[in-house]
């Protein structure tokens, strides 16, 4: 799994979760008790950040192209 889109249950916002985005630092990613996701909160009453969106998955994406993080493949 790369990335997800869920409500968060105590904030009751949706929210992008980025698999292995403990790897890389953004300031609108939030880490809590998940020891290899961050999250990113959006507030459901704006327009959605898509040029943050944006980076945030590029940045993601980057890594599995250099290999850093290592895909399954059958």
């Amino acid at each position: 799994m790369f990335c997800y889109l869920w409500i968060h249950k105590r904030y009751k916002q949706p929210y992008l979760g980025v698999v292995e985005g403990n790897r890389f630092n953004h300031p609108a990613l939030i880490i809590e008790k998940r020891s290899r996701m961050k999250i990113m909160l959006f507030d459901p009453n704006k327009d959605l950040p898509i040029d943050t969106i944006s980076i945030i998955l590029q940045q993601a994406i980057n890594f599995y192209k250099a290999g850093i993080i290592k895909t399954e493949r059958k």
